[in-house]
């Protein structure tokens, strides 16, 4: 029997990318997934009836917006409604704005934050108490590489993702004695629609291939000179719900190729 069989997971921005693994690595463990995320209305409800079909398990979609509490709260409520539970929170949606600190515009400061870090602390707060009645419950954080070292003309990215870090210690500490385990994977560069921009917008700049530019961009920061993918960390996150994980809690794994290790 797959391994996670019955239970019932949040991924947030899981329709493309990252979360997108995620899910399809829990659809395929037997779990029921609920989707969030923006994207083609068309092919939300593909990627949904698809992974439903080949998992023969419940797949929903829900459209919340991760930058307002209201609608994050509305998340978890609708996933308990339709499937049942919260049993796994990933909280996986992200934006990302690059420039230097005296250039940083502060709408893009402020969404990057509401986004990638407090959308976090809302999902997390809601899903808890769910969690704490059941005795049983995972939460992953996605951080990054980001989230344990700095880059320059990064400053909402990596403070949020470091706060990332911090919050999955405190969720995990206060969560130790109920059933409840809470860990951070923190991906280097991973090959997703977001890296792509990057990577883009760096060859256009400096006059190169796009193919030269990801090359010169991985060996700027990884020893490794390969793509984390994204198969490889939803393989992770299924561990982190397996019993084989049930005493880590409180960790950020890094993924990341050697980046770390400089």
């Amino acid at each position: 029997m797959p391994s996670l069989t019955g239970k019932c997971a949040v991924v947030t921005g899981s329709t493309s990318g990252i979360g997108k693994a995620i899910a399809t690595a829990f659809a395929a463990e037997g779990a029921h997934v609920m989707l969030n995320g923006f994207g083609d209305a068309a092919e939300i409800e593909s990627l949904r009836h698809s992974l439903a079909r080949r998992h023969s398990a419940k797949i929903a979609y829900n459209g919340a917006d991760m930058s307002k509490p209201a609608e994050i709260r509305g998340l978890i409520q609708a996933t308990e409604k339709e499937l049942g539970s919260v049993d796994i929170l990933v909280n996986n949606a992200g934006i990302q704005h690059v420039a230097p600190i005296v250039d940083f515009p502060e709408e893009r400061w402020d969404a990057i934050i509401a986004i990638n870090l407090s959308a976090a602390f809302h999902a997390t707060k809601a899903a808890l108490p769910i969690m704490q009645r059941r005795k049983w419950g995972r939460v992953i954080n996605i951080a990054s590489a980001h989230g344990l070292v700095a880059s320059v003309q990064k400053a909402g990215y990596v403070a949020a993702k470091h706060g990332i870090v911090g919050l999955t210690k405190v969720t995990a500490l206060e969560t130790a004695n109920a059933g409840i385990t809470c860990n951070a994977i923190c991906p280097g560069w991973v090959r997703t629609p977001l890296v792509e921009k990057q990577i883009a917008a760096r060859a256009k700049a400096e006059g190169k291939s796009v193919e030269q530019t990801a090359k010169e961009l991985l060996g700027e920061k990884q020893e490794m000179l390969e793509f984390v993918t994204v198969e490889q960390l939803g393989a992770l996150a299924v561990f982190l719900c397996s019993d084989g994980a049930a005493t880590m809690t409180g960790t950020a794994l890094p993924v990341d190729g050697g980046w770390f290790a400089r």
